[in-house]
Formats: C-alpha cells, structure tokens, sequence
C-alpha cells in the first residue's frame, strides 16, 4: 500500500462494502486506488457513516439521483472521467448542487485548489493524509451544512432566501447555488448593514476548512453576485467595502 495513509496495517478484507449499512448519513467515495478506497471506508464506517465506494465515475452520478447521499468525497484523476468534471456536473443538478463535495487528491498545486474550488467544492484534501483529519474534516463540513432547526425565509424586493430548505429564489424563479454559497449569502443577508472582513467570513461560513484563503471569499462573492444582482458589475446588495471586507445592503427585510 502506498505509504499515504496513517494505518497502513489495518486489516480491510471485512470493511469492504459491508459495514454501516442502515445509517442516516451516507458518504460517497470516489476513489481509484483500491487499497486507499478501502481504508477511507474503513475509518468513515467506524466514524459512524454509511459509506458506498466507487473505483470509477461510472454509475456514481445515476446512484445520487437515485438516493442521495450527504456528502461526496471525490479523487480527481480517475477512469471514467475525473472528479472536477463530476463536481461541475452535480452543481449544475438541481436536485444535487446543495451537497457538499471534498475533494481527497495527489494534486496539491494551489490552481488546482483554486479550480476545485470555483466549481464548488467544500473542502480540498491533499495527499498524502492522515485518516484521523479526514473523519474530523468530513465532520466539520457536515455539521456546517446542517440544516437549521428553527427554519426561516428572508425577503427583499425580489430575493427571497429559505433558510430551511436551503432554496434562493430570484424573482420568484429557483436559483441553484452551493452549498457554500449559499451559507456566504444567507449570513450576509441576516446581518445586513454590518461589513465582514474576509477572515470573519472564513471562520463563520467555512469554519474549519483550511484550504480557503481570502482570495476564495472575492470568488464565491462574485459568484453570488451572478445569481442575484441585476447588474453584478454594479451591485446594490453586495456591497465591497475597500480595505474592509463586504456588506449586505437591503432596503428592507420581511421574516416570512
């Protein structure tokens, strides 16, 4: 086994597709290198998760549709395809495009990253890693896309933001975000007036995901600007504050 992982002796034989087969939050693992696939299962299962494994793209997208899981965790260079075109492919899936995807990959380069992460991705893990921050770093992305407990909409002029079922709507019309976008929008809106510097919003939306810099901010603003602004070059709700960080202007919000 290559010398990745931070057990190398486990024994997997009895982990493969047979443990954790009824429980409520479902991982799905793309990821080519036998041995590696297995041992991330192995460590996902003892952490509590049901896990299904893939070698390859090809049935993953079909199965998602079918029953989806709660969070993917995608290699990027795979047979099939790779992980990047999956990730661009499950964002432009309305009924999929609000999971979180990690990225677990060898390729480690900081445009790869970016890359990753403009697409969407919640998370980006580099290889060589340690299985103990995989499970904790899987957790901390699921515990930040939990859905609140004491659900609530948002309205202004045409923007309306569910909370709940994690739904923007834009002139009335179902706009498909990320999760992360849609996180970064929903606790500007609920602060309106306040400016947020980029570290604050790192540490509010994104938590424990290291891998972002500040430069993802700029990019997840721009790309929440496509979605509601009528003219993103020009916005009226997302303002930048130069040396400051960013402000969410609304003339009036309306809980539904």
């Amino acid at each position: 086994m290559r010398q990745l992982l931070d057990h190398p002796d486990t024994d997997l034989g009895s982990a493969w597709n047979t443990r954790a087969t009824n429980l409520s939050q479902t991982i799905f693992v793309l990821e080519d290198d036998a041995d590696i696939s297995r041992l991330v299962q192995y460590h996902l299962e003892s952490a509590g998760y049901a896990v299904r494994s893939y070698l390859a793209i090809g049935q993953i997208l079909s199965d998602a549709e079918r029953q989806p899981p709660s969070l993917f965790l995608l290699d990027i260079m795979v047979p099939g395809g790779d992980g990047l075109d999956l990730c661009r492919r499950l964002r432009q899936n309305a009924n999929l495009s609000s999971i979180p995807i990690i990225f677990l990959t060898a390729r480690a380069a900081e445009n790869d990253r970016v890359q990753g992460l403009e697409l969407g991705a919640d998370d980006y893990i580099t290889k060589p890693f340690a299985t103990r921050e995989l499970v904790a770093r899987v957790k901390a992305v699921l515990r930040r896309f939990e859905r609140p407990t004491a659900p609530s909409v948002l309205k202004f002029e045409n923007i309306e933001i569910d909370a709940s079922a994690m739904q923007l709507r834009v002139g009335g019309e179902l706009v498909t975000t990320t999760a992360t976008e849609f996180r970064l929008l929903d606790y500007l809106a609920r602060h309106p007036g306040r400016v947020f510097s980029r570290d604050h919003l790192l540490d509010a939306v994104w938590g424990d995901a290291r891998f972002v810099t500040p430069r993802s901010v700029d990019v997840y603003v721009r790309r929440i600007r496509e979605k509601i602004e009528a003219d993103a070059e020009t916005p009226r709700f997302l303002k930048t504050m130069r040396g400051a960080g960013y402000r969410f202007e609304i003339p009036k919000v309306v809980p539904a």
